[in-house]
């Protein structure tokens, strides 16, 4: 399956999951419906030099956009996420194993994990969709 209806088969899948609904107005009391990655790129970095923007959040899901540069200072989060590579290449280290990454990969992270990206290229850019309750989803 080519990768642009894949990708948009994953996002339409974590939007309805979410309550999402592509057919309504947004509203100040409710969640966009559309963001682009040029919108929230264009809040990075962050009053405090962060790295990363929030482009969506309802619920539980939040969706951001993560421009790190030089190098990748994370610790673990409470929630699982997902990353959806745009833009760069370099290795994912996911606290066991280091895995290349380049455009259009997703990587899987459970909540609490250890994770960062390493040798990373400078044009570096992903989505990440954070989810579920804190402490990850259960089997």
């Amino acid at each position: 399956m080519p990768f642009s209806i894949a990708r948009t088969l994953l996002l339409s899948l974590i939007f309805l999951l979410a309550g999402f609904n592509a057919a309504a107005q947004t509203t100040a009391a409710s969640a966009p419906t559309r963001t682009t990655l040029a919108e929230v790129l264009a809040k990075i970095p962050g009053p405090e030099g962060e790295r990363y923007a929030v482009g969506m959040e309802r619920g539980s899901l939040r969706l951001l956009v993560y421009a790190p540069r030089g190098n990748d200072p994370q610790t673990p989060h409470g929630q699982d996420e997902v990353y959806i590579v745009v833009k760069g290449t370099g290795t994912f280290f996911d606290g066991k194993q280091r895995l290349p990454f380049e455009p259009n990969d997703v990587l899987f992270v459970p909540a609490g994990a250890q994770h960062r990206f390493e040798n990373f290229s400078d044009d570096f850019v992903a989505w990440v969709v954070f989810y579920g309750p804190q402490g990850g989803e259960k089997e």
